[in-house]
């Protein structure tokens, strides 16, 4: 189950809306075929395994692994249940149980009307960490929310206003090998959000320009409609929601959602972006937008990247408090993760 889940992880990214999933076939204890999800719309692990097995005869005496629950409905591809069942393995042994009510057990229980050996929970803890935000979307209904920012050596996050005005735009806090990590996490999540002064003051792409991968969707916080339509977050390379309590047309890939601002708006946003169907986000923004998801406990994981510079004044850097997970050293700069332990 161990290599389940690490073949799984090599489909984070590209599986959205699916789970990541991975499979092997043993037979007498030896490892004879193996897969993962490579992309939504594209074969799944189980059917990647099982192709993979150059000797068809030994299918009937081996045993299948799989990290998640094989389906049992319909989608872009036929069920996986029917596959195994057909295939003639007898010995099935599942990580965790698919979340997704169209799944959510039936699929384990097409294997065992079949007559199958089933056996389930193995590793079942590491299964549903793989799938975080697949399991947050479906159990939790929103995304599975990671908050990002670098802040100096003495805990600014940014420059005075003032400051700031006097300096060239943006004013990085990271170094360039933190750029790039910060970009492949978004090639890895589904969508990032920033507020409306972040947007004012840097005019962000919020792209994965310095990674190659899917750029996430952008959204963006506007209350009164203050953004120009020349900033980039409107350029309408990807699509971008934005959260206002103005009534708007979408546009060029721009969607507008009118939210009430003045109730609990947090949990208004990942309602829309539940009903959007993203799994996960990636908070970006100003140090009040940050601070207002954690206020809310509204987070799941934090990076926090430490640069080597100090400002001696300007915005204070959000505060949490959360289980340190990791430390990493990318040359000058520190990335923290951390975990919330208050859910």
């Amino acid at each position: 189950m161990a290599r389940c889940i690490q073949l799984a992880k090599n489909g984070l990214g590209t599986t959205y809306p699916n789970p990541l999933v991975g499979s092997v076939v043993v037979h007498n204890n030896k490892i004879i075929g193996e897969g993962w999800h490579f992309e939504a719309g594209k074969p799944h692990a189980e059917v990647n395994a099982i192709a993979s097995v150059k000797q068809k005869e030994l299918l009937v005496a081996a045993s299948i692994y799989v990290s998640l629950e094989p389906c049992s409905h319909f989608g872009k591809t036929p069920p996986c249940a029917d596959l195994i069942i057909k295939s003639g393995i007898k010995n099935v042994n599942i990580g965790s149980k698919d979340p997704n009510p169209k799944v959510a057990g039936r699929g384990i229980q097409r294997l065992i009307d079949a007559g199958f050996n089933v056996t389930e929970g193995i590793l079942a803890e590491e299964c549903s960490n793989l799938n975080k935000r697949f399991f947050s979307f479906y159990k939790k209904k929103r995304p599975y929310i990671i908050l990002k920012w670098a802040e100096t050596l003495d805990g600014f996050i940014a420059p005075r206003k003032k400051e700031r005005s006097s300096k060239k735009k943006p004013v990085w806090i990271s170094n360039t090998h933190s750029r790039h990590f910060a970009h492949k996490l978004r090639t890895q999540e589904q969508a990032i959000l920033v507020g409306t002064q972040t947007v004012l003051d840097d005019n962000p792409s919020l792209t994965t320009r310095d990674w190659k991968g899917t750029n996430p969707v952008r959204v963006v916080i506007d209350r009164t409609l203050k953004i120009p339509k020349t900033a980039s977050v409107f350029d309408g390379i990807v699509k971008t929601i934005v959260i206002t309590e103005m009534k708007a047309s979408n546009d060029n890939q721009v969607i507008f959602e009118k939210v009430d601002f003045s109730e609990k708006l947090l949990e208004e946003i990942c309602e829309v972006l539940h009903k959007h169907q993203l799994q996960s986000l990636i908070v970006e923004g100003g140090s009040i937008t940050i601070q207002a998801f954690i206020d809310a406990n509204l987070w799941d994981e934090a990076y926090i990247i430490k640069g080597e510079s100090s400002f001696g004044r300007g915005i204070q850097a959000p505060k949490l408090s959360g289980h340190l997970v990791s430390k990493e050293k990318l040359k000058s700069d520190i990335v923290q993760l951390f975990k919330n332990d208050f859910l």
